[in-house]
């Protein structure tokens, strides 16, 4: 069990190397920097009664502040660099349509004229009813976007409190060299573009009090490549201006004021690093295969159209996982069939033939969409009873039970899917399916969509692949109807693992144990991947799990031939791959059979990558390296 935020002594065997923070670490790499602590992003808010005739002014000063926080976004968004990863726009429009949601610049100023008060009360009143909202949620994505409706709030309330836009003091004067960390109890990712831009390259990476690694800044330190550690609970406490800190993204530490000794080997590491990322580049275009020979295909996640550069450049072999809720969420209007098909059409032509797996809309009560944009489509489900929020909203009305409750909304995505299949090779991938049914109806759906396209003549390829997901244990536990019904099936770790040890993995309270590595879980992924390849049905992991160094011989081992994950650990997972030995990767899958610790099995993996590195070393007659432990990352 990894304790985040705990203040610790870490020592070397030259002795105390410094005080440790632990947190989860973002992005890969390591820095060293000078600390500046940025003030606490919590504002103190006056509460006060109006007079009915001062109603106009305080509408006119929310107005003003509205106004002015959008102009400040835009310019950012004007000043961004046209080589800047495409998730930096992305999330300045995100702040901006958040910026103008009527459950945010409407519905205050209503309650200033109907309550009779201050224009900084009736926002925060707003706030806190939309986050409650997002509270409900079980999925750990888009329960985290109530962090980015705070710092768009907080912007505002700055703006009417008359202080700076940014929330930044003055950093901390730096040497020949040394780089900035930033240590803050919650970051926004407009605030890291601020600061990214006034400190020029100096910005080193940051450090946070909360958030997780789905939030929108985490996602950008991960585009911009900057190392992070977040959920470190007492950072601020532990760590004073101006201290020398090293952020070491990979084993998710903190170390506070090393000293000569550890600064050299941390410094050594960087070095290292940086030698490894140009090693891997090379890596791009080389077929992906094992040491043994045998051919693996390694495929990337991705959420919006402009991913897929991410994942050209990391040389995949196609999209195996397109998350297309990710257009849905944010606006007023769901979109419309033309929009959804110039998306993955636009992805299935950058792919140039290589597989693009669309999956359809995840979606349901525990993900949120605009009340506007449900509207839009008379989409009126709110809980069980249509009366409230759902009592679990991970086992209530969500993705193909969504689609399946909403025909419209599902035939209108599937045209769309299938119209893109006429531009590139298009696979189509169903959620959560558990029960017969739904794979029947799912099935019918998609052949009354090309009925459609058909009476349109429109242009599809009616050979279009559909799979199902298995993230249910009912749907690994029971492949029969999947195999003979579907063309191919991808695994959802992430869920599986949920799912099978009744973890809510957004809950800290029982998060420690989430363990990818437990018994059951391994029999799941093993069975389906075992049932799959006997019925000669393609198989793929798409979960977290595939871009886990600590779990990719396993995998092999079980019989995995297709990984899909993020762009940025590919390059790895392919080294790694050229490594293995499928055989012995086989016979270390039959000896974790047999165990029923999660602890055992780590110790049992580790092992096998240390007689793995000793093998290497007395071939190549070079002195071994110390072995880095399997990730425990979910």
């Amino acid at each position: 069990m990894q304790v985040v935020g705990i203040e610790q002594k870490f020592c070397t065997a030259g002795g105390t190397m410094g005080k440790r923070l632990i947190g989860q670490g973002v992005a890969r790499g390591t820095v060293i920097g000078r600390a500046h602590l940025l003030a606490p992003s919590e504002l103190d808010i006056r509460q006060y009664h109006i007079q009915r005739g001062d109603v106009l002014h305080e509408v006119a000063r929310l107005n003003n502040a509205f106004s002015l926080v959008r102009a400040e976004l835009e310019q950012l968004r004007a000043d961004v660099a046209d080589d800047a990863p495409p998730e930096v726009r992305a999330f300045l429009d995100l702040h901006r349509m958040i910026l103008d949601d009527s459950l945010l610049c409407d519905a205050p100023r209503d309650l200033v004229r109907t309550r009779l008060i201050n224009a900084e009360w009736a926002l925060t009143i707003q706030l806190e009813e939309v986050c409650l909202q997002f509270e409900a949620i079980d999925d750990e994505y888009f329960r985290s976007r109530s962090q980015d409706v705070r710092q768009v709030v907080e912007r505002v309330l700055r703006r009417l409190a008359g202080g700076r836009p940014s929330p930044m003091a003055l950093a901390p004067k730096l040497e020949e060299g040394e780089r900035l960390v930033l240590v803050a109890h919650d970051l926004a990712p407009a605030d890291i573009l601020h600061f990214r831009q006034d400190a020029s390259n100096s910005l080193a990476g940051f450090i946070t009090e909360l958030g997780g690694p789905t939030s929108h800044t985490m996602i950008l330190a991960r585009s911009l490549g900057l190392p992070a550690i977040v959920g470190v609970g007492d950072a601020r406490t532990a760590i004073s201006e101006g201290d020398l800190v090293v952020v070491d993204s990979d084993a998710g530490q903190v170390i506070i004021l090393p000293d000569e000794e550890a600064l050299a080997e941390f410094r050594r590491r960087i070095l290292v690093q940086g030698q490894a990322r140009s090693e891997l580049r090379k890596l791009r275009g080389r077929l992906s295969r094992t040491k043994d020979g045998i051919p693996i295909e390694l495929c990337a996640n991705i959420e919006m159209p402009e991913d897929v550069r991410d994942a050209l450049d990391a040389g995949a072999d196609g999209v195996g996982l397109f998350r297309t809720e990710f257009l849905f969420m944010n606006r007023d209007r769901l979109p419309s069939e033309d929009e959804q098909f110039e998306s993955y059409a636009r992805v299935a032509r950058a792919m140039k033939g290589k597989p693009v797996v669309i999956r359809t809309l995840d979606i349901g009560a525990d993900k949120v969409l605009n009340v506007s944009a449900r509207q839009s489509l008379g989409l009126t489900h709110e809980g069980g009873d249509g009366q409230g929020p759902e009592p679990n909203p991970a086992l209530g009305l969500r993705a193909i039970r969504y689609c399946l409750a909403y025909p419209e909304l599902f035939l209108t995505q599937l045209r769309a899917i299938l119209r893109a299949s006429s531009q590139g090779t298009v696979r189509i991938l169903v959620p959560m399916l558990a029960h017969v049914h739904e794979i029947e109806q799912a099935l019918q759906f998609v052949a009354r969509a090309k009925e459609q396209l058909k009476e349109r003549r429109q242009k599809f390829d009616a050979r279009a692949p559909v799979g199902g997901m298995i993230e249910v244990p009912a749907a690994a536990l029971n492949l029969g109807p999947f195999i003979e019904r579907l063309k191919f099936l991808s695994l959802g770790t992430n869920d599986l693992i949920q799912y099978a040890l009744a973890i809510d993995r957004t809950d800290s309270a029982v998060a420690y144990l989430y363990e990818p590595l437990h018994p059951a879980v391994l029999q799941l992924i093993h069975l389906t991947i075992r049932t799959g390849s006997r019925a000669g049905l393609p198989v793929s992991v798409c979960g977290e799990m595939a871009g886990d160094l600590g779990s990719v011989e396993l995998l092999l081992g079980m019989g995995l031939r297709r990984f899909s994950m993020n762009p940025a650990q590919l390059l790895s997972v392919k080294q790694r791959l050229f490594e293995l030995d499928s055989k012995a990767a086989g016979r270390l899958a039959a000896r974790v059979a047999r165990l029923h610790d999660p602890q055992q099995i780590r110790a049992a993996l580790e092992r096998s990558r240390r007689s793995e590195g000793a093998a290497a070393t007395r071939a190549s007659g070079k002195r071994p390296a110390p072995a880095r432990p399997a990730s425990r990352r979910p």
